[in-house]
C-alpha cells in the first residue's frame, strides 16, 4: 500500500470513529432526561477543552514562526473571534425546526465539527503521506476525541427526532467529512497549504467550537435543571480530553 492510499485509509478511519460516539443512543430510553443532560455537559467539556489545550496552542506553535509574540496573539484572537461570529451567523440562520431546540443544537454541532473535521483530514493526510509514524499517532489522537464529538451529534438528534437511523446518519456524515478534507489536500492542498493558513483555521475553529459549546451545549444541559450533573459530566468530559491531549 503506497503512502497516499494509506494516509487516505487513516484519515478515514479517524474520521469514522465520531460514528462511534453515536452507538451511545442504542444504549438509551427515549425519555431519559440524565443521559441527554450528562452527554450534552460531557460534549461541551470536550469541546472547550479541545479548544484551550490543542487547537489553540497548536494554532500558536504554526503562526509563531511567521511573526512576533504579539501579534501571533492578535492574529489567533482575531480568527478566533471569526470563528465565533461565523458559528452565531450559523446559529441565527438556521431555521427553526418543528423537532425544537435540541434538533437545532445537533445540527450546529454537526456543522462545527465537521468544520472542525476537515482540517483534522487535511493535516492527517499530509502527515501521514510524509512520515507513516508520526500520522499514525495523530490519527490515534484524533479518533480518540471524534468519540465523545460524536455523542454531541447523535444524542440531541435523537432526542428531537426519536429516530435512532437520523441520529447516526447526521454522525456519519461529520465523521466522513475527515476523509473529505484528505481528498482537498490531496487534490487541492498539497502544495500551497503552510503553517500560517493552517494555524488560522484552527483559530476559527476553536472559535466555532468554544461557542458552540458554551452558547448551545451547555446552556441546554443547564436548562434541564440538573446544575450537579452538568456540571460533574462537564467536568469529566475536559478531564478526559486533558488526559488524551497528553497520550
Amino acid at each position: 500500500m503506497s503512502n497516499v492510499s494509506f494516509a487516505l485509509l487513516c484519515s478515514t478511519l479517524a474520521g469514522l470513529t465520531t460514528s462511534l460516539g453515536g452507538i451511545i443512543i442504542f444504549f438509551t430510553q427515549k425519555n431519559n432526561k440524565s443521559i441527554l443532560i450528562s452527554s450534552l455537559a460531557f460534549a461541551s467539556g470536550v469541546m472547550i477543552t479541545v479548544s484551550i489545550t490543542d487547537l489553540i496552542p497548536e494554532s500558536y506553535t504554526l503562526l509563531k514562526n511567521y511573526l512576533y509574540l504579539f501579534p501571533t496573539l492578535i492574529i489567533i484572537a482575531i480568527f478566533f473571534v471569526i470563528g465565533i461570529i461565523f458559528s452565531m451567523l450559523i446559529d441565527y440562520y438556521l431555521p427553526e425546526q418543528k423537532e425544537g431546540n435540541l434538533y437545532k443544537v445537533g445540527i450546529i454541532s454537526m456543522l462545527a465539527i465537521i468544520a472542525h473535521n476537515i482540517p483534522e483530514g487535511i493535516a492527517t493526510f499530509l502527515s501521514t503521506s510524509s512520515n507513516v509514524k508520526l500520522g499514525l499517532s495523530l490519527s490515534l489522537a484524533i479518533a480518540l476525541h471524534n468519540i465523545p464529538e460524536g455523542i454531541s451529534i447523535s444524542i440531541p438528534i435523537y432526542y428531537a427526532t426519536k429516530s435512532r437511523g437520523r441520529a447516526i446518519a447526521y454522525t456519519f456524515i461529520s465523521g466522513i467529512s475527515e476523509l473529505f478534507g484528505a481528498i482537498l489536500a490531496l487534490l487541492f492542498l498539497k502544495n500551497i497549504m503552510n503553517n500560517f493558513i493552517m494555524g488560522c483555521l484552527l483559530a476559527i475553529i476553536a472559535g466555532i467550537m468554544t461557542h458552540i459549546a458554551s452558547y448551545e451545549l451547555l446552556p441546554t444541559s443547564l436548562s434541564y435543571n440538573n446544575k450537579r450533573l452538568t456540571i460533574i459530566f462537564f467536568i469529566l468530559g475536559s478531564i478526559i480530553m486533558i488526559i488524551n491531549h497528553y497520550l
